[in-house]
């Protein structure tokens, strides 16, 4: 990128940052009469906060607050008021939440530049740091890096510290703003009837149904997310009656302790009783409840790497199968995901693998942890083999090795032609013999949650 519009990119962001820094001030002192104003001023609200970019510290302070008086003064009308109005002013108020969340984790995450209102306003000097001992801004301590006390250091790192104390403050804010809402429409909502809003900062949506109907069911989100429940479940409700289900889908998830969240989407499913509490559920440990978590489009995904497997001689090592090392060490229980392209898609292949150790298949050894047999029938219209292995399987291993071989002629019409023997692993002691190169991709993915300190888990 060209410096010189990098600089006027970080002027203009900065220009456009200060105007919200003052538009707002005239905008979160307004009376609340009726509906129609709540829905006026979450409107303008959501439309001033539409460019995350651009919200400084103040401008998030003031909306999140606002919004928030909003989403109780809705709540106090809710009985006095029609659905639809119900409706157009959630509808706002979800956005201006999503949009206050996205604004205060961007700088955190790396996702949108620090402004400089925002720095500057973290290194005035206080009034009182001379004189109150406990002040944060004081303690160089809690800004420094290691033995690093640089200027540059101190003010970075305070203008963060400043960023996070204040994300935290959001999300609560904002959690409560989403009960509040929920409160507001479930007032109106019969058995069988949905509320939904589904823009491109945020998705909502909002269903009564009965207990018996919870049972098995698919609650569909956005770009494939979803919640599958199974049959037998625990849930710690009395009623017998209705329940709520609230899914609800951010494109940027909140900051938390773990890096690896940085740039990912979060979901959630809350099921909500009749008086409008949130009820616990818990699955069995056999049967438990399966997710889809969307990546995040913004992240790239790396090019796939060839493996040039027909100039390997596999002759000198006997070796039965390609194979590859992953190395999966990690504080947390992660997903590893595998994508293959075949250069010739008629040919057919044998998966398997075996945690912390190489895995070995043939007439006289069976040590494997998993396989899969990837045939042309299964290709998706990439022309792509994908293949996973849950979070339920990684934890406590550091290492995972996986071998490939490319299936004969005689094998892919034994194993994959024949639906009596698609469950049967092939197996030979001869070693492989590619006659096409392969591309492979491997990635992790993880499945974490939310505490209530804000700490991904």
């Amino acid at each position: 990128l060209n410096e010189s519009a990098l600089i006027d990119y970080n002027t203009e962001l900065n220009s456009l940052a200060n105007v919200r820094d003052y538009l707002v001030t005239f905008i979160t002192d307004l009376l609340v009469t009726t509906s129609n104003s709540i829905i006026l001023q979450s409107s303008s609200l959501a439309q001033l906060t539409q460019a995350t970019n651009q919200l400084t510290r103040n401008t998030l302070l003031l909306v999140s607050n606002r919004c928030y008086e909003l989403s109780a003064a809705l709540y106090a009308m809710f009985e006095k008021i029609s659905y639809e109005d119900a409706q157009s002013a959630s509808n706002q108020l979800f956005q201006c939440a999503s949009n206050i969340l996205n604004g205060v984790n961007g700088p955190l995450q790396g996702r949108t530049e620090v402004l400089d209102l925002d720095s500057s306003r973290a290194n005035v000097i206080s009034t009182d740091y001379d004189t109150d001992l406990e002040s944060a801004w004081s303690n160089l301590n809690l800004f420094s890096d290691g033995n690093d006390f640089s200027t540059e250091t101190i003010e970075k790192n305070r203008n963060l510290y400043y960023q996070k104390q204040l994300a935290n403050q959001i999300n609560s804010q904002v959690t409560e703003m989403i009960s509040l809402l929920t409160s507001s429409l479930n007032i109106h909502l019969n058995i069988g009837q949905k509320y939904r809003m589904n823009t491109s900062q945020s998705f909502v949506s909002l269903e009564t149904i009965s207990i018996q109907s919870l049972k098995d069911r698919l609650v569909k989100q956005v770009e494939n997310a979803q919640f599958n429940i199974p049959s037998d479940f625990i849930l710690n409700t009395t009623s017998n009656s209705s329940i709520s289900l609230r899914s609800k889908v951010d494109p940027l998830a909140s900051f938390g302790n773990f890096q690896n969240t940085n740039l990912s989407r979060s979901i959630s499913l809350s099921i909500i009783d009749q008086n409008g509490n949130e009820v616990s559920f818990r699955a069995h440990q056999n049967n438990s409840i399966q997710m889809i978590i969307p990546r995040d489009p913004n992240v790239l995904i790396p090019s796939m790497y060839l493996q040039n497997v027909t100039s390997i001689n596999s002759t000198i090592n006997n070796l039965v199968f390609n194979y590859h090392y992953i190395n999966i060490t990690s504080s947390l229980p992660i997903s590893i995901h595998f994508e293959i392209h075949s250069l010739n898609r008629s040919l057919a292949y044998l998966f398997i693998y075996k945690f912390d150790q190489t895995p070995q298949l043939n007439s006289s050894t069976n040590l494997i942890d998993g396989w899969t047999m990837f045939c042309p029938f299964n290709l998706t219209s990439d022309d792509i083999y994908r293949y996973f292995i849950d979070n339920q399987q990684t934890p406590d291993h550091q290492s995972l090795i996986f071998g490939i071989r490319q299936l004969n002629s005689t094998e892919i019409n034994n194993y994959c032609l024949n639906d009596s023997s698609i469950n049967t692993l092939p197996i030979t002691d001869e070693p492989y013999d590619f006659t096409s190169n392969y591309e492979l991709r491997i990635y992790t993915s993880g499945c974490y949650y939310l505490d209530e300190n804000n700490n991904w888990k």
